[in-house]
């Protein structure tokens, strides 16, 4: 990794693209200090103390604490994520998205556009209800229209700024700029939740159990990582052989590929999925001051991940059980959505290929199938592993991180991806890679 970056700064080109990724980092940084006019920037600090749940916590960790500190971008590009996935969602109902997304880079065109429209819809709505909810609570200092409508103002404006930020970043750095975006928003939590983690178990302790304490968080850390590069790199290559054809007076075809299978093939979509279900009813009702009475009471607990893993209330681990039972649903479902065999064999049928040993047609679709829902499972498990670990440490030992399993899958993912595209452009540059440098 550090041999390819260093190769990549003596090209101009490239280290062109770096920099101006840095820069719009740096811009992204500084704008998650600015303060929203007209609000009390302690109010969420106060009011998160007072939660009994961590509903929030996800998501101010997806903001880099910018919705913590309510500053211009506490909104972040968390509409652009969620706007991303409904029309994704929606190209499966709606034939004529559907269309768009087949129709080459014309129609990937039209449906980016509608996706910033549905952007900057959703940005409107969050930043209203959070001006309109909040503010009569004591998030503006003056609840009056002149601040509701500043505060919705400066709040879509900060989420539309960001999802330009990212497009510039991916036309004129390196990466995928919304990724990298959110990458570093999870990243620069990271320090706090370190010297936490070092104030909780390694600080004033005994020389020895400091020593033994900072290994075991550290060895824990480096197996996840591990585990993820494992996940996000697995594949299952599926052999497929082409007949040999006459094109006039040519001979072609005969040559052997393959069909690379992820095992996680749907990345980290169903830990989001399955964490947004499950702390929509906790935040809805914290949003409303509904601390439940009886049953509810207990159903709100047990969605909490903070209430999770604990030796003293084990029965509201149940809620750990059902997360666990969502995320591979979600695992399916996603690639369901987005990968369809059927459509893949009868390609492959048409270009004169096939899997050796299976007949064309719907036998290689059905082989596709079993070995589509084999990976799957796996996939699903490793994803399962690295998102509840830090739940257990956090219910047994109560290390509370905002790097999870969810943070760690895409911070490990999007630095793996981004390294690969450098290379990519290095070897367009050179035609040769680095590797064996």
């Amino acid at each position: 990794m550090l041999t390819t970056l260093k190769n990549a700064f003596k090209m101009k080109e490239l280290r062109k693209k770096i920099f101006y990724t840095f820069a719009m980092l740096v811009v992204i940084r500084l704008g998650s200090q600015l303060p929203v006019p007209g609000v009390d920037r302690t109010y969420f600090s106060r009011w998160f103390a007072a939660q009994t749940g961590d509903a929030f916590n996800f998501f101010d960790a997806f903001t880099g604490g910018s919705f913590l500190n309510m500053s211009l971008f506490a909104l972040n590009i968390t509409p652009y994520i969620t706007s991303s996935i409904i029309i994704q969602l929606l190209t499966i109902a709606i034939p004529k998205l559907e269309e768009m997304q087949k129709d080459g880079e014309d129609g990937r065109k039209k449906l980016t556009a509608i996706t910033r429209y549905v952007t900057v819809g959703l940005a409107l709505i969050e930043s209203t209800a959070m001006a309109i909810g909040f503010g009569r609570s004591g998030l503006l200092e003056d609840f009056n229209a002149l601040n509701v409508i500043t505060v919705i103002a400066a709040l879509t404006a900060g989420s539309a700024f960001l999802m330009w930020i990212g497009e510039r970043i991916t036309e004129n750095g390196v990466g995928n700029g919304i990724s990298i975006v959110l990458t570093i928003n999870i990243v620069s939590r990271m320090p706090q939740d370190l010297a936490s983690l070092y104030n909780q178990f390694v600080k004033g302790k005994p020389v020895a159990t400091a020593v033994l304490a900072a290994l075991i968080i550290l060895a824990i850390i480096v197996a996840m990582v591990i585990l993820v590069i494992i996940l996000n790199d697995a594949t299952r290559k599926i052999p497929v052989q082409y007949a040999k054809k006459v094109q006039g007076r040519k001979m072609v075809g005969g040559q052997s590929s393959n069909i690379p299978l992820k095992v996680n093939t749907a990345g980290v979509i169903p830990v989001i999925f399955a964490s947004s279900i499950m702390q929509f009813p906790v935040i809805i009702a914290q949003l409303l001051g509904y601390k439940g009475t009886g049953v509810w009471s207990h159903i709100l607990k047990g969605l909490s991940s903070s209430s999770w893993c604990k030796p003293s209330e084990p029965v509201y681990s149940i809620g750990l059980v059902v997360y666990i039972v969502l995320v591979i649903f979600f695992a399916y479902f996603y690639t369901s959505i987005t990968f369809n065999p059927l459509e893949i064999a009868n390609n492959m049928k048409k270009q004169g290929g096939f899997i050796p040993g299976i007949r064309p047609g719907k036998p290689t679709s059905d082989y596709l199938n079993r070995i589509l829902n084999y990976i799957i499972f796996i996939g699903a498990c490793g994803l399962t592993i690295v998102c509840v670990l830090p739940f257990v440490f956090n219910g047994i030992f109560g290390a509370s991180v905002s790097f999870g399993g969810t943070s760690l899958i895409i911070v490990v993912s999007v630095v793996l991806e981004t390294l690969k595209q450098i290379e990519s452009l290095m070897l367009v540059r050179n035609y040769k890679g680095f590797l064996n440098d």
